[in-house]
């Protein structure tokens, strides 16, 4: 038989801490006289176990950085920008080439922005010079096309001795020998004179990216003509905007009216089975009020309002044929789709100073076929 053991006297020794809070228990029974003061030590205590490890709030931050990142590139992958696309840009003058350059000034619309571009192209290829782009010309025209010239940074642009070189709208001879080291084109050129020699270089130059070419094809596979999909599409572009009071109180003319979209619908009708008009405009409730549906042939383009002016042009791109009214967006959309073309003629009077500044022969092409308008609109009628 075991004896037993005698009674321990004095303080039995503390049991081992199991959580934070037992050792702050075990710390409290210490002489109150060791390190800090007690209440002091017990914050501080408190304090760790209420928040994280350092560690841990960085990896915290580290996971919120990195998924802001992947979102923001989702997003940005979805709406591309003129950053998107690689290009060449001159940022000091001491990198600007040794043989001189040519640029073009950036005005208008798409179509102007378009006609200055291609004019630039061929006139640089004509005269042996590199050429360059500004800023602004490549935010308009980068995100919807494949362009290829390098951009002449607005900085270095401001800081540049240009002679600047006047360019009607139609090609002269004088343009083949092009003299001056820097040379910045003007005006609004667009006509084919220009640049119809390099036509496949320009068709590449304004291919459309894929996602933009691949939206304008989901919109025309959709499309049925009585319960049928369409073989033939008509890209009708009817421009009205500031033209419908420009024309007649400035330029002495007129706009498309009723009578010449019927005329230029009949003409492709009478041609083709079953084709499908696909209309876009800077005033669709005109053309929705104007244009004969009757047939179930019409089709206003998107949501049958004013759309961007890019998908617009996509969706005539990639029609088979085009109808225009006036205008420097028609003409490209016609000269970039190919096929056949009608277009709005002589449309101002012979007294209209747009005769001195326009030449009908080099702005439409000899194979497409012109409809005159109705120039009794000119004085007395609103198109």
């Amino acid at each position: 038989m075991k004896p037993t053991p005698a009674f321990r006297h004095g303080p039995q020794p503390a049991p081992p801490p199991e959580t934070v809070w037992l050792v702050i228990a075990v710390a409290q029974r210490k002489p109150s006289g060791a390190g800090w003061p007690r209440r002091l030590r017990a914050a501080i205590n408190r304090c760790r176990a209420a928040c994280p490890p350092l560690s841990s709030f960085f990896f915290l931050v580290l996971i919120f950085v990195v998924s802001s990142i992947f979102h923001c590139h989702q997003r940005l992958a979805l709406v591309p920008g003129p950053w998107a696309y690689s290009a060449r840009v001159v940022l000091v003058p001491k990198h600007l080439p040794a043989e001189g350059m040519f640029t073009i000034n950036s005005k208008g619309r798409l179509g102007n922005q378009m006609g200055e571009y291609a004019t630039l192209y061929a006139l640089a290829k004509m005269n042996g010079r590199p050429a360059f782009i500004p800023a602004s010309m490549h935010s308009a025209l980068a995100p919807i096309f494949r362009i290829s010239l390098p951009v002449l940074h607005s900085s270095t642009e401001r800081g540049v001795r240009w002679q600047n070189y006047h360019l009607n709208d139609w090609m002269e001879e004088r343009h083949r020998h092009i003299a001056g080291r820097y040379v910045r084109f003007t005006g609004y050129p667009c006509s084919w004179t220009f640049y119809h020699h390099l036509r496949p270089d320009i068709l590449r130059e304004f291919s459309l990216h894929e996602h933009v070419r691949e939206e304008a094809q989901a919109f025309l596979r959709g499309l049925r003509v009585h319960g049928g999909r369409p073989r033939t599409f008509v890209g009708v572009h009817v421009r009205r905007g500031d033209y419908v009071h420009v024309m007649p109180k400035v330029w002495k003319g007129v706009v498309a009216d009723r009578s010449y979209l019927q005329q230029a619908m009949d003409h492709f009708r009478a041609q083709f089975e079953s084709p499908v008009f696909v209309v876009t405009s800077d005033d669709m409730a005109w053309c929705r009020a104007n244009m004969e549906a009757a047939p179930g042939d019409v089709v206003f383009a998107g949501n049958g309002r004013q759309g961007s002016p890019g998908k617009d042009f996509a969706l005539l791109v990639q029609c088979n044929h085009t109808i225009m009214t006036i205008g420097t967006f028609g003409f490209w959309a016609a000269y970039l789709a190919g096929g056949d073309a009608v277009y709005l003629a002589n449309h101002t009077l012979p007294s209209s100073p747009f005769q001195v500044v326009f030449k009908p022969q080099a702005a439409f092409l000899p194979e497409w076929v012109g409809i005159d308008a109705d120039l009794g609109h000119t004085r007395h009628k609103d198109p």
